[in-house]
């Protein structure tokens, strides 16, 4: 199977395993997309390896504590807010979260935030998950998995956040802290992170097919040209940390500020570029300006980072129909839509020329 078609097959998932409960960014105005039309839905099929997300629940939790960790056994079990597509995600008692890989192909996310987190942490100016305890496989579980700090705050995604500039700036200061940190022996980008901090020609076909499909829906000719500029954009320079899933599913809010930083499960070093898709996916207007004269980074780096946010959203839309909440921004984190998103990227990409 081509790297790919195994991305796709982990990333995207099967239709109708998505947690309930989203609401993005409803207090903040909408854009209008300029393009208009529907996508013919197709399915995509999940390998069924061993108990994947449907046979997380919480009684295989409570099974694989009272055998591994009895002492915390007994703290209420609850499901967060948002869950996540890598990994399944419970709160366990007022003060740790139970976190399990839904895929065989994700047990080396579970190893590396094992391995890393605890040392980023001390390096960061703000808070992000830690791990407390490991778990092993058990109750018919074949996976490794992690028992982490909670972190107090609320998705941005759910957050009626009032002021974007805040959270532009703030993270601006974690991203160049996170570049900060040592990289000796930090784990390069691979099938673990969808290659993200690689290069982007792993995608260049079916990024290409992706916009050939969409031809009329999007601007096709425009979209191919956002994604030509990306790849001509080579990356030459030191490999850094990257998060690789900046969302606002992963970023925590506490009175219009950055709390916290959820799910490095994509984090690797490399590349930076992917960080930066934050611009277009979460901020507009003076929040994008502020942000984007924030980091410290070349033209060439944002060409890339439009080319990481067109590849991501268009494979909600080759795969689901438009109106799927994959592709609406709630189930993404994403304060606009798959199809605004691309317009905006054009719009830059126009802007840069």
């Amino acid at each position: 199977m081509a790297i790919a078609e195994q991305l796709r097959t982990l990333e995207v998932g099967t239709p109708g395993h998505q947690s309930a409960g989203y609401s993005s960014f409803t207090s903040l105005p909408r854009m209008k997309s300029t393009v208009r039309g529907r996508v013919p839905s197709c399915e995509t099929k999940r390998q069924n390896v061993g108990v994947t997300k449907r046979g997380i629940e919480r009684e295989l939790v409570s099974c694989l504590l009272r055998e591994q960790f009895p002492w915390l056994a007994d703290l209420a079990l609850r499901d967060v807010e948002l869950g996540g597509w890598d990994n399944t995600t419970f709160r366990l008692g007022e003060h740790l979260v139970v976190r399990l890989p839904n895929e065989d192909a994700l047990v080396e996310q579970i190893e590396k935030e094992q391995r890393w987190l605890a040392l980023i942490a001390q390096q960061l100016p703000f808070p992000i998950p830690t791990p407390v305890h490991r778990g092993e496989p058990g109750c018919g579980f074949a996976r490794p998995w992690s028992i982490n700090r909670w972190l107090d705050g609320r998705p941005a995604a759910l957050s009626a956040l009032q002021d974007l500039d805040h959270l532009a700036d703030d993270l601006a200061r974690f991203i160049a802290e996170l570049q900060r940190v040592s990289t000796i022996d930090g784990p390069q980008p691979g099938m673990h992170n969808y290659y993200r901090g690689g290069p982007l020609t792993v995608f260049d076909d079916e990024a290409r097919r992706a916009i050939h499909a969409l031809t009329g829906l999007i601007e096709a000719d425009s979209a191919l040209d956002v994604w030509q500029s990306a790849l001509d954009a080579t990356w030459d320079g030191p490999s850094v940390w990257l998060h690789g899933d900046f969302t606002g599913s992963n970023l925590l809010i506490a009175d219009d500020r950055l709390a916290g930083v959820l799910d490095f499960g994509c984090c690797a070093v490399g590349d930076p570029a992917c960080d930066l898709a934050v611009a277009w996916t979460i901020f507009d207007g003076l929040s994008r300006d502020r942000f984007t004269h924030s980091i410290s980074t070349d033209s060439a780096a944002w060409a890339r980072a439009r080319g990481w946010t067109l590849w991501k959203a268009l494979k909600g839309l080759v795969a689901f129909p438009e109106d799927h909440p994959r592709n609406n921004g709630v189930r993404l984190g994403w304060r606009w839509t798959s199809l605004e998103v691309i317009d905006s990227l054009i719009s830059a990409h126009h802007a840069s020329h």
